[in-house]
């Protein structure tokens, strides 16, 4: 199935046709390293992992380049406040942003340039701009794209003057001819690190790095470019006047964004102390159960992150994985194949869903319903044969693939995570497993009252029963 995507530009759905046949470019703007990321970064991170793996799994050739912006006002100060070099601000973020990312799944892109090994590539691109009359020196040695003389400045947020003024929330800059100009080249300050170039020392401005690394990696045309919803503009716009402007070619075909991350209904703050680094909040929930809440939303909508969230999303990964258990658990026999049409169909499904502009919301709307329905199959009849397992083994490749969870085994998942916590109940595992075998001989002996008893007398310890055709099972309540 061919795949259609939402491309920013033109506000619609397309049909995805690369450039070049099967090989797909695709570049994302990545994080400027000088503090942990946060549950914002992580939102669009997984997004364009799961692009990433669902693109390859289609078959394309791809190149996935995500950039480290490692020179910065943000940084600079953060290695002030610090007594430390900016470079060594940088490596520091780098390494814990690798550690986040090894923790989250999100795998490595093809290629991870930082801004400071492009400096070259940079100023290139800025001479060019100059020889078209597109970028002007300023007094104090910066240099400053002059939006007048791109036409089509606007095109993709397709704001008007007026809010692109008010969006850009510039400083008032006297070297600037105009507000909406932005820096190219940033004379270093005292103190700032800085490079020769043919106007000053100084440093690359923020939106000129990824034009310069972009069209140096992959060329100036790039089938898919991706971040959050906040750098429509003025990132991306400023990126496509400059690209475009120095090179007269379409810098992009597929805009890709993300949408906004709240927490419990509030954009998030350090002053607001609802900030959520990926740190944090992998100490309390699983990182499955993060990537889950996170696609189970489609990649456009917005996601509020909240305590309830994170519940519902922990819920659903313990019931997933209680399901491949269940199956596990069942020696596989000879017979008749129930669960291989429902393993196919949702295959199918699962493509067709994240096909339709990656829509993961619908991919897991659809293995909740594939373990609905396993589940009332194996409580008609507990029996599973070779060929159900071997499909059931199919999907969870799939999911693994695309959606990076599921790739723990189910039973030891379980031990760990369902019954995390269990000595805030006052019981241990043998102790629980008595009760329930207690119960078992008590609902034998047609003596419901203590069998109920029981189930109670858990409940209230945080243990919850549930009853299936090969057994009992248990979970400790979240």
């Amino acid at each position: 199935m061919s795949i259609s995507l939402y491309n920013t530009l033109s506000k619609k759905k397309e049909p995805f046709a690369p450039l070049s046949g099967n090989k797909v470019r695709m570049y994302v703007c990545g994080v400027t390293v000088y503090d942990m990321s946060h549950i914002g970064h992580a939102r669009s991170l997984v997004v364009f992992d799961v692009i990433a793996r669902f693109l390859r799994r289609k078959g394309y050739d791809l190149t996935y380049v995500r950039n480290f912006t490692d020179v910065d006002d943000k940084i600079i100060a953060r290695a002030n406040q610090l007594g430390s070099g900016y470079k060594e601000i940088a490596q520091k973020y780098i390494d814990e942003f690798n550690i986040d990312m090894e923790t989250l799944k999100v795998k490595p892109a093809d290629i991870e340039p930082r801004a400071t090994e492009y400096i070259e590539h940079i100023i290139a691109m800025i001479v060019k701009l100059e020889s078209k009359g597109l970028a002007y020196k300023a007094a104090d040695g910066s240099v400053y794209f002059d939006v007048s003389g791109f036409r089509e400045y606007g095109k993709l947020s397709g704001r008007d003057t007026e809010e692109m003024i008010a969006g850009a929330r510039v400083d008032i800059d006297e070297n600037k001819r105009d507000p909406l100009d932005f820096a190219l080249w940033k004379k270093s300050k005292e103190g700032e690190p800085w490079w020769e170039s043919p106007w000053s020392k100084g440093r690359p401005g923020w939106h000129i790095e990824c034009s310069a690394m972009s069209t140096h990696l992959l060329g100036p045309t790039l089938d898919i470019h991706g971040g959050g919803r906040d750098l429509v503009f003025p990132h991306h716009e400023n990126e496509t006047a400059q690209s475009e402007g120095a090179y007269g070619v379409p810098f992009v075909r597929y805009w890709v964004h993300n949408g906004f991350v709240t927490v419990s209904g509030e954009k998030m703050s350090k002053s607001l102390g609802n900030f959520l680094t990926i740190r944090e909040l992998v100490k309390e929930v699983h990182p499955e159960a993060l990537r889950l809440l996170l696609v189970s939303h489609h990649y456009r909508s917005p996601i509020d992150f909240s305590p309830d969230a994170v519940q519902t999303a922990s819920q659903g990964l313990i019931r997933f994985y209680e399901m491949l258990d269940r199956v596990n658990s069942i020696a596989a026999t000879a017979g008749e194949s129930r669960i291989k049409p429902l393993a196919e169909s949702f295959e199918q499904s699962f493509d067709e869903a994240m096909s339709d502009d990656f829509n993961t919301a619908l991919a897991v709307a659809h293995i909740h319903e594939l373990t609905t329905k396993i589940n009332k199959a194996l409580d008609q009849s507990p029996a599973v044969s070779h060929q159900d397992k071997a499909a059931l083994k199919s999907v969870v490749s799939l999911i693994s693939d695309v959606l990076g969870i599921l790739e723990e085994t189910p039973g030891e998942f379980l031990d760990r995570i369902k019954r995390s916590g269990i000595g805030e109940t006052g019981l241990t595992t043998p102790e629980i497993e008595a009760l329930i075998q207690e119960r078992n001989a008590a609902r034998k002996a047609k003596d419901f009252q203590r069998a109920d008893e029981i189930r109670d007398t858990l409940k209230e310890k945080g243990i919850q029963l549930k009853d299936a055709p090969e057994g009992t099972l248990w979970e400790k309540l979240q």
